[in-house]
């Protein structure tokens, strides 16, 4: 039995992970990919398709429609028998127990593309966000603090303490039924692909698609993956209204998980299941604090501060010797003229006035000739909007987010000013 945890996750290097492999999880992972190699021996029946086929279908809504969309997210409601038969289903598919995967996924919603997101290709190789940061040790316990709502239920702890005995059941009773083949193409077919298309809404739905809602992260719409994955492709949907039970906002967004919530709330199974406002479907509801402010960070950070505030440095550097050198010039001909007016003021007046007049052109010259630098200058406000467009989906908070870049980009030149030798400004918090 595995200790839990119950802090919070440990936070990761923004540097390349050093990942502490976890082998009791790895060589399984690994050996399940080579058995899919014995159909070769076994062959390849119409019926062990036909498992493969309705296992991958029955355990993909396990996966989005239980761990995801209920577990994860709460976006509807069910009895406590269809809870753990969900949970069951779910974790015949051989990704660990509710309870951690409802307990990670929050965390990736909190850190999503930051140092702190477990399984960001952002921030981390393709390879370790797809399916490495899984076997990675640090990640290995269920942290319960992050899912209190679900670990009251005493046979939920059981499941994720016994997080793999649902897929050797399942394994063994295909093999009862089905024989060798069966259990090759059946269930271990169906797993591989299984793992391949969930992991690649955790690598692809952050690299690969289109951005309809500002959300402060790279989650994408890519419709192969909401094919494959029952509706998850939808990611950016997601990201930008997490309590909908529907990933697809539109008509045309195809979403087989939803419609098989819809059918189960038809027969009364399920119930409550969360839409989004019609405000969110149509990208009219403003932005929270926390995404204006990541997007603000990352607005201001595309742009070289830290070469700004090296030019102005620069320039303010010259322009001080220009105006110290001017000044001393200045100070050596007032000497002169006041050495000048001592001998004039022993001759005649006509004189006198002469100089004075000399003397006023000449400092008048050297004002009109004392060099004041040019500054570079912060991107207006045009320039950040046009900056911005380019990097953002549209969105009603728009000029909260120019206005906190500006702030902020304001804020890190004067540090670098005041502060000439912490560093270049860094780009983005």
């Amino acid at each position: 039995m595995k200790a839990y945890r119950t802090g919070h996750p440990p936070l990761i290097d923004g540097s390349a992970p050093k990942a502490d492999i976890q082998w009791g999880s790895t060589i399984p992972f690994i050996l399940a990919h080579l058995v899919c190699f014995a159909a070769i021996w076994t062959g390849v029946h119409l019926v062990d398709v036909m498992i493969a086929l309705g296992l991958y279908a029955l355990r993909m809504f396990g996966v989005t429609g239980g761990y995801h969309r209920y577990f994860s997210h709460r976006t509807f409601k069910t009895g406590r028998v269809f809870q753990f038969i969900l949970a069951f289903i779910a974790q015949s598919s051989a990704q660990r127990g509710a309870l951690w995967w409802a307990s990670t996924h929050r965390h990736h919603h909190r850190h999503s593309d930051t140092d702190e997101d477990v399984h960001s290709p952002v921030k981390r190789s393709f390879i370790y966000s797809h399916m490495g940061w899984i076997f990675d040790r640090k990640h290995n316990e269920t942290d319960l603090s992050t899912v209190p709502d679900l670990a009251k239920y005493p046979e939920l702890r059981w499941l994720d303490r016994n997080r793999y005995l649902p897929p050797i059941l399942l394994g063994f009773v295909v093999w009862l039924l089905a024989g060798w083949s069966g259990l090759v193409v059946g269930f271990f077919w169906s797993t591989v692909a299984l793992w391949h298309a969930t992991f690649f809404i955790n690598s692809l739905a952050h690299v690969h698609g289109n951005q309809r809602y500002l959300t402060g992260d790279q989650s994408r719409n890519n419709w192969w993956l909401a094919l494959l994955t029952f509706g998850e492709g939808w990611h950016n949907n997601h990201h930008y209204y997490q309590s909908a039970a529907c990933q697809g906002f539109r008509w045309y967004e195809i979403d087989i998980s939803f419609y098989i919530l819809k059918g189960l709330a038809f027969i009364g199974v399920v119930h409550e299941l969360k839409t989004p406002p019609e405000a969110v479907v149509k990208n009219e509801q403003r932005l929270g604090r926390a995404v204006v402010e990541k997007a603000a960070h990352q607005l201001a950070g595309s742009f070289h501060l830290d070469m700004i505030s090296s030019e102005l440095r620069q320039s303010l550097a010259s322009g001080r010797a220009s105006f110290d050198a001017s000044m001393e010039d200045l100070s050596h001909k007032m000497d002169g003229l006041q050495k000048d007016i001592n001998i004039l003021l022993d001759q005649w007046q006509a004189q006198l006035d002469f100089k004075m007049e000399h003397a006023r052109h000449e400092m008048g010259a050297l004002v009109h000739n004392l060099h004041l630098p040019d500054l570079p200058d912060l991107p207006n406000g045009q320039q950040l909007r046009e900056r911005a467009l380019r990097m953002f989906a549209q969105t009603p908070s728009m000029n909260e987010i120019l206005e906190r870049a500006r702030q902020i980009m304001i804020a890190r030149v004067r540090d670098s000013l005041m502060h000439p030798h912490t560093g270049p400004v860094p780009a983005s918090a």
